[in-house]
């Protein structure tokens, strides 16, 4: 028996003054009411109205269990209310994991226009570290991968974005600036700690005669000047004059419109990451989510290109 129906057809009834009149207010017919209130005693085990030809009274004990009756579907009506409510308008918390670069250099400059336009709606960014796949722990999971994801979970495209290698000014008006991937053999870099790098950089090309791509191959003669994980730190030390850094381009756009740093090698291209939002389901997805995915799709475009070497003038072939 569905008791929270056999509840609200007993209360019904007792509004009614009886079952006819309650069948014809639910949409029932009298002997589904009936047999409802019935299975409701049975299961309690007491009789909660007297019945007669001409009349219907509660018993004590329906009286009482009215009234208990009466603020349990309250209680139930008004939960439900809340979460229809928290599907459909866009308010509450969220809860976002996201890289720590992607937080200082994209997400904080955005956070003002999203809260003026859903001022209900709070963000709370964790960025513990680098973000490798959806952690249904948040409602959102911002992540950057270079190749296709894997898992059973939701993710929408951002944007791509496109390493690149960078310098301040400055260090490049003392050390050259380099043309082939060889010249960087002279210089100081600023590297991630990871093998594949340190055993060499694959870059490429268009060759000039259209009949496919150049690739050349630098391998560092020595240690990188600075090896770290951590992209706010290379970002620091290209900014000033440490060295030559590979960096998303979504940290450099200001720096490259603002002129604190060039783009180095402008023509060679190294490799691009694509970044996602992730999300456990479709299903039942709170506004609050809803609204805070399509504000970054429509930031960040959604498609694969990279909006901020375009933004910058500055995308693979040469900067303005």
């Amino acid at each position: 028996m569905d008791q929270l129906r056999a509840m609200r057809v007993f209360a019904r009834v007792a509004d009614e003054g009886g079952f006819a009149a309650a069948a014809r207010a639910l949409d029932l017919t009298p002997p589904v009411v009936t047999r409802l209130v019935a299975e409701l005693e049975e299961q309690l085990g007491a009789r909660l109205m007297q019945r007669t030809t001409r009349r219907l009274t509660l018993t004590e004990v329906g009286t009482e269990y009215l009234e208990r009756a009466r603020q349990i579907l309250a209680d139930v009506d008004d939960a439900s209310a809340a979460a229809s409510r928290d599907t459909q308008e866009p308010r509450g918390h969220l809860r976002v994991l996201t890289p720590p670069a992607l937080a200082v250099h994209q997400l904080a400059k955005l956070l003002p226009a999203f809260h003026a336009r859903y001022p209900q709606v709070s963000v709370e960014l964790h960025s513990p570290g680098p973000v490798e796949t959806m952690d249904e722990g948040f409602d959102l999971t911002l992540l950057s991968s270079r190749l296709p994801l894997q898992g059973d979970f939701v993710a929408r495209r951002l944007a791509r974005t496109e390493v690149i290698l960078c310098a301040a000014p400055e260090y490049l008006a003392r050390h050259g600036r380099p043309d082939h991937p060889d010249d960087l053999a002279r210089h100081d870099t600023l590297l991630p700690p990871i093998s594949d790098l340190q055993r060499g950089i694959t870059f490429q090309r268009p060759r000039a005669d259209g009949s496919g791509l150049e690739s050349a191959t630098t391998v560092p003669p020595r240690r990188p000047l600075l090896t770290t994980h951590h992209t706010d730190t290379m970002y620091a030390g290209a900014l000033h004059g440490l060295g030559v850094a590979g960096l998303p381009s979504f940290v450099i756009e200001d720096a490259l419109l603002e002129g604190a740093l060039e783009r180095v090698l402008p023509a060679w291209r190294l490799f691009s990451l694509t970044l996602w939002a992730a999300l456990p389901t479709r299903k039942h997805l709170p506004a609050r989510t809803r609204v805070f995915l399509d504000f970054l799709l429509q930031a960040f475009g959604g498609e694969d290109r990279d909006p901020w070497l375009a933004a910058a003038g500055c995308e693979t072939g040469g900067c303005d």
